[in-house]
């Protein structure tokens, strides 16, 4: 380590800066990340170094979700009818250790990926492109050697070609994803990580390598390399050969700080260029500070419903399980009159304005209005009282209004935002009819997943936040009866699911959107869940940081905070 940076990290360690040097971006978060390894890395503490540590063949475009553009790779051409990948990789690239980047390196690191494929890790979606399926070879008999090695190779004159099952249209989206970054060969095989070969790979297969001899020693061909990790400090330095050209940022500092307060308080005073915020609340804190630059009105690239569970499964829910007005019966939320009544009788314009503060807006479909497949004319639900009252009234031949319900709807414990959404509805329901009631409850966030995954809940709030950009990966898991979500929902509907899987495999841009607006207008008429308006997004930087705009933010590279790739960013 140079002896400049190791004064750096030391003097971090202990104490902030009293102001970060011109070459140093210093970065404060909440937590702690639990990999550098790209195989495992599925979730945004570890995404924010991965991606600038590690690269991957293409990149999105500036702030667009839509277009992407070549990194390590140079070019690429569909062929076989949306079946066979070719890329070109680009030449002359250099991994931190100073191995250089061939073919052999990218063909590793996708079948790396298949070949563990960790229940906890992102491959199961790459693994469903390119083996047909999400399971890993301990899970599914049907993966193989000869079929991974078929699906990633390297041609004579040193493509990487891709061979797919069937045509995926949100292939070229996943290899996006930060964990489908390449990685580097030979310097992993010498740490001891899976030879590569057919011989050992079963040995692999669904191992937990989040603590892995990679994740402690990365190797990677990103603008950034790792110099030190402890429990509260990570240091990078920018790599002196970096294809792209070195980075105005010299050092990259990231300090976990668990109290938001101390994070302010070190933002305000110049210690950190870049914190963990927290809430929108917190600007009030932040204004009119001289030296920092809150950019705000972002993209948001996430969806927020509050689920009705068409078949509860644990009979503490329900009460007495009749329509007696002191429970509901298991199927209460199957009648799609119920289901309609509470997405008309939630106030959606007053969450926006109490809730978001004014700064969010309201979606026609579970997908971010930024996404292909986003349909703004699909109808949708405001606050209607005399709505809401009507179909309750035909709910179950007049049953619920005559007799009334008690059920209880849960938020994560601490959020501050589901509560008071929760008392919003709650508020109204309980308003058309005395006979109503709608108990609000705070539940530990463990506890919720689970209960929820398991049937058991009638009433939470849940938000998706992708992993690629693609319809799909938010269609699927919201609408579809065997998406991530089903078990939660319990929504099955055959038009739905039909149009969900011609979607998954049409190549044609403007027949798959068309599919997608079937559902959003299905998906109106049948109710499933209410959608909740999605709020906008912000930052707070120092003012002497460049680079960070909402012009330039991509909410799929909001890891660090910035929308930004860290070599994009220098200091005046």
């Amino acid at each position: 380590m140079h002896r400049s940076l190791l004064c750096l990290s030391l003097s971090l360690s202990l104490s902030a800066l009293a102001a970060s040097p011109k070459d140093t971006l210093v970065i404060q978060g909440a937590s702690d990340y639990p990999t550098l390894d790209p195989v495992m890395t599925y979730d945004t503490g570890s995404g924010q170094y991965v991606e600038n540590i590690y690269e991957t063949l293409l990149q999105y475009k500036g702030s667009s979700v839509r277009e992407l553009v070549p990194m390590l790779a140079t070019e690429y051409k569909a062929s076989n009818g949306g079946k066979t990948y070719t890329f070109n990789l680009r030449q002359n690239v250099k991994f931190h250790s100073g191995n250089p980047m061939s073919c052999a390196d990218a063909e590793y690191s996708f079948r790396r990926a298949l070949v563990v494929n960790s229940p906890d890790s992102w491959t199961w979606f790459i693994s469903e492109s390119l083996l047909g399926t999400p399971s890993n070879a301990n899970d599914d008999k049907s993966v193989t050697w000869a079929k991974i090695s078929k699906a990633v190779d390297c041609s004579a004159n040193g493509q990487l070609v891709f061979t797919l099952p069937k045509a995926d249209p949100a292939f070229l989206a996943k290899l996006v994803f930060v964990g489908a970054s390449i990685v580097d060969k030979a310097h992993a095989i010498k740490l001891g990580e899976w030879d590569g070969t057919e011989k050992t790979w079963k040995q692999w297969v669904g191992k937990d390598l989040n603590d892995s001899a990679l994740s402690k020693t990365p190797s990677g061909t990103g603008a950034y390399q790792l110099v030190k990790r402890d429990a509260n400090t990570t240091l990078l330095k920018a790599f002196s050969v970096y294809w792209g050209g070195k980075p105005a940022l010299q050092n990259i500092v990231v300090q976990k700080v668990a109290e938001q307060a101390t994070r302010l308080e070190a933002l305000k005073r110049g210690d950190a260029d870049l914190v963990e915020t927290g809430p929108r609340s917190v600007l009030e804190q932040l204004r009119g500070v001289a030296s920092l630059n809150i950019i705000d009105d972002l993209g948001n690239n996430t969806s927020s419903v509050v689920f009705m569970n068409e078949k509860i499964a644990d009979p503490k829910t329900l009460g007495s399980g009749k329509l007696d007005g002191k429970g509901i019966p298991a199927n209460f939320f199957a009648d799609v009159n119920v289901r309609r009544a509470f997405s008309y009788a939630f106030d959606y314009s007053r969450y926006i304005r109490e809730v978001q503060q004014g700064k969010g807006m309201q979606r026609t479909m579970a997908l971010p209005d930024t996404f292909p497949g986003y349909d703004a004319k699909v109808r949708k639900y405001t606050f209607d009282a005399k709505q809401a009252a009507t179909y309750f009234k035909r709910a179950f031949g007049g049953q619920v209004w005559k007799n009334g319900f008690e059920f209880t709807a849960h938020y994560r414990a601490g959020n501050v935002a589901q509560q008071i959404m929760l008392e919003l509805l709650k508020q109204n329901v309980e308003a058309l009819n005395p006979k109503f009631k709608l108990n609000v409850e705070a539940k530990q966030w463990s506890e919720m997943l689970k209960e929820a995954k398991d049937g058991k809940e009638a009433m939470i709030t849940l938000a998706w936040v992708p992993d690629y950009a693609d319809p799909d990966n938010f269609i699927s898991p919201f609408y579809s009866s065997s998406g991530y979500y089903s078990p939660r929902l319990n929504f099955k509907d055959a038009s739905i699911d039909a149009w969900i899987q011609q979607a998954r495999v049409t190549t044609d841009a403007s027949k798959r959107n068309r599919l997608y607006s079937l559902i959003g207008n299905r998906a109106f008429e049948l109710a499933p869940f209410i959608l909740l308006p999605a709020g906008t997004g912000f930052t707070v930087v120092q003012d002497n940081l460049q680079g960070v705009s909402k012009a330039g933010y991509n909410p799929m590279l909001s890891f660090s905070f910035t929308g930004t790739y860290w070599r994009e960013l220098s200091k005046k």
